[in-house]
């Protein structure tokens, strides 16, 4: 996950913070936080680990790998690490939910991944709600 899913802006600068999920955080994994503020790993409840880590996308997926032992690896938000993931071809299966509001600032999933749609199988699945479910498969997954 990225930084900025793990904490509040300035989270690195408390050394008590151990992410907003409480005592016993709904992972039950070990957790890479993907950061430039490392620091030592927090074991939580429930089998929970954050392990924090300055490095590229594909020296996190390779520590991630590791540490799944053969299961699924799945990488959490936000956009800025997302479009990391993506932009060097590191990831075969996703799903978007596009959720019909304006928010006026934020960070674009998109921006500089131009052709990405050229390796996936794209599909699109429309709600009442408006929300709108994307899932990419790469191609040959």
């Amino acid at each position: 996950m990225g930084a900025g899913k793990w904490g509040y802006p300035g989270w690195h600068e408390d050394p008590d913070w151990k992410g907003a999920w409480g005592p016993n955080p709904p992972f039950h994994t070990p957790v890479f936080v993907l950061t430039h503020h490392t620091r030592p790993s927090i074991e939580m409840e429930g089998g929970t680990t954050f392990h924090f880590l300055d490095a590229p996308a594909a020296e996190a997926l390779k520590a991630a790998r590791e540490a799944a032992g053969g299961q699924d690896v799945r990488i959490g938000g936000g956009p800025t690490m997302i479009r990391d993931f993506l932009a060097a071809r590191l990831v075969d299966h996703m799903h978007v939910a596009v959720v019909p509001i304006l928010l006026g600032r934020g960070v674009r999933l998109w921006t500089g991944l131009e052709g990405l749609e050229k390796d996936y199988r794209v599909e699109a699945t429309s709600s009442p709600s408006g929300v709108t479910h994307l899932t990419f498969t790469r191609a040959g997954v």
